[in-house]
């Protein structure tokens, strides 16, 4: 028997059906979708007819998710069998890779971002050797999953450093050289400035790097590197601040650059929306003060790798406090080391932080 269509389009999951109209960013006025879901490919086209075309135009930050836990390590490192690039998709259009502990101890971290013309690879880890930190391949699969889902056979790939002069996060630059569709940022400070636009306005000027409808902007924030920069994504709201600003063991190589850097990147920061810093490394616990000592290769209780914005303020007040003297200062998100050793020890504590033991490792 004849059966009449029950089928709502207005109630079916397909983006086209109720309109008529694409929605390659998920349709905002379904009630499921919770705000900020138009900035987001929550719903690809099934049946494309082109490539999907991404409105980075945002109403707040788009919507992402950093709610898992990091791969910590082993005791023994040569027998850890974690993966050796650890990738977690924050959103369709932004990834987070880290490098495995047990490769380095630094376990820095690498940012993939993508726009409508082409991708961004923030940093590349402390390990040049593809055997053991796949870096470019990881890379180079994400990207071709990427583009097929949007059909697009071709998708140019930049590379770009928060530091040339950083051993953790520079190795792995060697992995892309010779690689098609392919732009490196050059690594010596004159040249950076030269791609960036910067020879005659560093460090108070700005650079761009456009991604397609997807403009990160570059911020010279030299102090821990005299090349050091801060990317800024205006579609997560995100400041990628390399070893500037992070969860952990602050080097300060300029105290007048850095204490300069951290004002310049909060006036940045307060004409534009930043939901996170997200930085290179976490060295840090999560109980307040305490870190883990270098060549550490288990660190099962880390801090979160996102820091939020209002601890630019302590960073600065932290950072004025050490200027011009030899000391460390402990803080309970990060510790800067100004003129003294990266193992220095102190035992003044922090006013106002309770001083709890740390969870023994194992």
């Amino acid at each position: 028997m004849h059966q009449a269509s029950t089928y709502n389009p207005a109630l079916s999951g397909n983006p086209q059906s109720a309109t008529g109209r694409s929605y390659p960013n998920g349709n905002p006025d379904l009630g499921y979708n919770p705000p900020g879901v138009r900035n987001t490919d929550s719903a690809v086209p099934l049946h494309r007819k082109g490539p999907v075309v991404h409105d980075y135009a945002c109403e707040g930050p788009a919507a992402g998710n950093l709610a898992f836990r990091w791969i910590y390590g082993s005791n023994v490192a040569a027998k850890n069998r974690d993966p050796r690039v650890q990738v977690v998709q924050y959103n369709e259009d932004t990834f987070v890779l880290r490098q495995n502990v047990c490769v380095h101890w630094e376990a820095p971290f690498t940012y993939l971002l993508f726009g409508n013309k082409g991708a961004l690879l923030i940093d590349s880890g402390a390990t040049a050797d593809a055997q053991y930190y796949p870096l470019r391949a990881t890379v180079d699969a994400i990207i071709t999953r990427w583009g097929q889902a949007r059909g697009r056979s071709r998708v140019p790939l930049t590379v770009a450093l928060t530091s040339g002069e950083d051993v953790a996060q520079n190795q792995g630059l060697v992995q892309f050289a010779g690689r098609p569709d392919t732009t490196i940022v050059p690594k010596p400070l004159g040249a950076m400035k030269d791609f960036y636009s910067l020879v005659s306005s560093w460090p108070s000027g700005t650079g761009r790097i456009d991604l397609g409808d997807r403009v990160v902007e570059v911020i010279p924030t030299p102090g821990t590197h005299k090349d050091g920069v801060t990317f800024y994504d205006p579609y997560c709201d995100f400041l990628f601040t390399g070893d500037l600003l992070f969860p952990g063991r602050i080097n300060i190589s300029n105290d007048r650059d850095f204490v300069a850097s951290l004002e310049r990147l909060r006036a940045f920061a307060a004409s534009r929306s930043v939901k996170w810093l997200l930085g290179g490394h976490i060295d840090m616990m999560f109980v307040p003060g305490k870190y883990y000592p270098r060549f550490m290769t288990y660190k099962p209780y880390e801090r979160l790798l996102q820091m939020e914005p209002a601890l630019i303020d302590d960073a600065l007040g932290s950072a004025q406090a050490v200027r011009g003297k030899e000391m460390m200062l402990i803080r309970p998100d990060f510790v800067l080391f100004n003129g003294v050793s990266p193992d220095a020890r102190t035992r003044e504590w922090p006013a106002g932080v309770p001083n709890i033991d740390a969870p023994r490792p194992f």
